[in-house]
């Protein structure tokens, strides 16, 4: 009754096109007008004033830093910056797509004024490391890797700080199976976002693909969990003959995504392995609702005459 199960279901994966035309990014750094000082608590509501409905916001860092990621570009819109006890300032704007857009916001305390100093983006001139990012995008578009991922270490050595160019960097290097400048890749973004569950599944692919189990399973216990990731571990469980410790990582799966029929298919044929007819009749039975013409559908219906 036992069979090798195939791990078809990718942990990671990457988008074929990372870097989408059209996105536009804004950064700056929100501080006190009168002391110049970071301020921690600020946000950035960005408001779409044409083309289609967008209202999000945004919250600086400790340091006053933020970055806006837009996917369409291409359009005005409002931005407004805002802190508590802080007179809020707005402008209108369009991004540039192919140029760093910088906007360094002074807010005054409320009562002092509502003059706000800014530094346009049309005033900043145009960063190297930003113009080698977005060239390395280009060709990562293209396809070509191993231009882009020159682009991409030009743009971090031009400006260690550019988080995006060490997260592009360490998904082109997974891609092109460079495991060991994916880690450090990787690792430098993590410094800027410890939080970054990509870089963290970066590192668990690569430290995996080296064969350093414990450091990928270091980076593998941080990720969210993932009903395919789950359903992986299970199959090599049941494949090597451990059921009890399949049992759990399949109901895992099936409690993080309710309709992974592969999940509910396994636990079936492990509850038939074990005799527990009742749960293998529910678990089989629940495949056949999601699958009823999957391909394991013809023996799951075979089996179900069996645990009646």
């Amino acid at each position: 009754m036992r069979r090798t199960i195939t791990l078809t279901v990718a942990v990671l994966a990457f988008a074929a096109n990372a870097f989408a035309v059209g996105q536009a990014r804004l950064t700056g750094k929100v501080v006190d007008g009168i002391t110049k000082k970071p301020i921690a608590n600020a946000t950035v509501t960005v408001k779409a004033v044409e083309g289609k409905t967008f209202n999000e916001t945004y919250k600086a860092k400790k340091d006053g830093a933020y970055a806006i990621f837009l996917l369409d570009g291409t359009l005005k819109y409002e931005f407004t910056w805002s802190a508590p006890g802080y007179a809020p300032f707005s402008d209108v704007m369009k991004l540039n797509l192919s140029e760093p857009n910088v906007r360094d916001i002074n807010l005054n305390p409320q009562g002092v004024g509502t003059t706000t100093a800014t530094v346009p983006a049309a005033e900043i001139k145009m960063d190297p490391a930003v113009t080698a990012f977005n060239e390395g995008a280009t060709l990562a578009n293209e396809g070509k890797h191993a231009e882009a991922i020159t682009k991409f270490e030009e743009a971090v050595a031009a400006n260690p700080a550019l988080t995006q160019g060490w997260q592009a960097l360490a998904r082109m290097s997974v891609r092109t199976k460079n495991w060991d400048r994916a880690i450090a890749a990787a690792e430098k973004g993590l410094e800027a976002d410890s939080e970054d569950t990509d870089m963290m599944a970066v590192l668990f692919e690569a430290y995996n693909a080296k064969g350093d189990k414990a450091k990928a399973n270091e980076y593998k216990a941080k990720l969210p969990a993932n009903a395919g990731s789950l359903f992986n571990d299970a199959a090599r469980a049941i494949n090597a003959g451990k059921d009890g410790e399949a049992e759990p990582l399949l109901k895992q799966a099936v409690s993080v995504d309710g309709k992974f029929a592969p999940a509910y298919y396994e636990l079936g044929m492990l509850y038939v392995r074990a005799g527990k007819n009742a749960e293998a009749r529910e678990a089989l039975t629940k495949y056949l609702e999601i699958e009823p013409a999957g391909k394991d559908a013809p023996t799951a219906k075979e089996m179900l005459k069996y645990v009646k």
